[in-house]
């Protein structure tokens, strides 16, 4: 287990909730911030606040350093080959839309085949429905097994020679699953076809090497891995961004402008149109060496034992559905379950009553919850500031809202 006294990184844990110390098990909605991103985000503010890439000033040039040393902390974090396949973007939402409009407008046709999952976030299955709608192109859903997890079996069965994309998480924002990407990505790559990552769930929480997992795109936030809201990154390899045309237009992605003719900057450059996301960025490079110093193998192993603890203590709970891989080291640092009769917004009620924050709802996952045959779910996330007494108080909570409703 990781230290207790990196919860002293995060002030917002140091407070009472309804007259309780507050125990934040939402991290899979957004993660809490140390001080130390927070002073980046301040002390650009307070000291380097410019725009970037047209000044000469002083100013200027420090925020310039800040946003571009920021690009590259994300390239070694993810092991990109260069820093012009690193794309600031608003967030993993945006990073995939700009795939689908970016590449998939240029590359599907009528009839081709775009091949996604149940589990996925809805913002891996918008984009897609859109395209197809506007193409012609046909959705296929990758069958999922009864644990919630994927069979390459039943990958190989859906992804034909008509597949130009494959799109899947990482890692399952409900159930917890673990995909096998690098496997996915040989089968779609066997095909013809673009494997796209939807990583928001990964990347906070374990290793992340694109050049090992050969995928062509991989999207992610940086919220949800102790960074600021408003900022994400889309990696794409760089044979394909250069075939890319941008998705939106104006300033500072331009190379020139004249009266009817436009040309754009090279990567990464054309995919950043207007002032960027600078504060943001600089926020999220704050939040990599945060994860780094800590280690990205010792979060996922924390991780990996508090989910365990929680599924342990939580199964005692007679009436309570848990979801998802019943095995702790195949699923990610989250808990996702139901108690008999009781609506899950209702539990997160009385959790809270008692200062524990969990989320309830579909999760952004309507298709999974049909799947599962539930209407919504009630979710625990953790990360690198909970501990086995967090766990301890959800169980304690729980039992609460099962007497009450009871």
């Amino acid at each position: 287990m990781l230290s207790k006294e990196i919860r002293k990184d995060f002030p917002i844990l140091d407070q009472e909730i309804n007259g309780y110390p507050l125990v934040y098990l939402d991290s899979a909605a957004t993660s809490q911030k140390p001080r130390q991103v927070i002073e980046a985000i301040t002390n650009y503010y307070k000291y380097d606040n410019s725009n970037v890439h047209r000044g000469v000033h002083t100013l200027g040039n420090r925020a310039t350093e800040g946003y571009e040393g920021a690009r590259e902390k994300v390239r070694k974090f993810i092991n990109a080959k260069s820093t012009q396949e690193v794309i600031f973007m608003r967030g993993a939402t945006t990073a995939l839309n700009t795939v689908a409009q970016g590449y998939g407008r240029q590359n599907v046709e009528e009839g081709d085949e775009i091949v996604i999952t149940h589990m996925e976030h809805h913002s891996n299955i918008i984009p897609w429905q859109q395209l197809a709608k506007e193409k012609g192109a046909i959705l296929k859903y990758v069958d999922l097994e009864e644990d919630g997890t994927l069979s390459l079996d039943k990958v190989r069965e859906t992804v034909t020679d008509r597949t130009k994309i494959v799109s899947i998480m990482y890692v399952s924002n409900v159930l917890g699953t673990m995909n096998p990407i690098k496997e996915i990505t040989e089968i779609a790559h066997a095909h013809g076809a673009i494997m796209v990552v939807d990583g928001a769930q990964a990347a906070p929480h374990l290793k992340i090497d694109v050049q090992k997992l050969d995928c062509d795109f991989l999207a992610f936030s940086g919220h949800k891995m102790c960074g600021p809201t408003g900022i994400g990154v889309l990696y794409g390899k760089k044979d394909l961004l250069n075939k890319m045309e941008p998705v939106e237009f104006g300033g500072e992605m331009i190379d020139f402008v004249g009266l009817y003719e436009s040309t754009w900057k090279e990567l990464p450059w054309k995919f950043e149109g207007g002032t960027p996301i600078i504060a943001g960025a600089i926020g999220l490079g704050a939040a990599i060496d945060y994860l780094e110093q800590i280690g990205l193998d010792e979060i996922e192993k924390h991780e990996h034992e508090l989910a365990g603890y929680a599924m342990d203590r939580m199964s005692s709970i007679e009436g309570l559905t848990i979801y998802g891989p019943k095995d702790p080291g195949k699923r990610a640092g989250l808990v996702t379950f139901n108690l008999d009769n009781v609506h899950p917004h209702d539990v997160a009620t009385v959790l809270d009553m008692n200062g524990i924050a969990v989320r309830a709802g579909h999760h952004c996952a309507q298709p999974l919850m049909k799947w599962l045959d539930v209407s919504a779910t009630a979710r625990a996330s953790f990360y690198l500031y909970n501990t086995e007494e967090d766990v301890d108080r959800l169980v304690e909570g729980l039992r609460i809202a099962k007497e009450y409703f009871e």
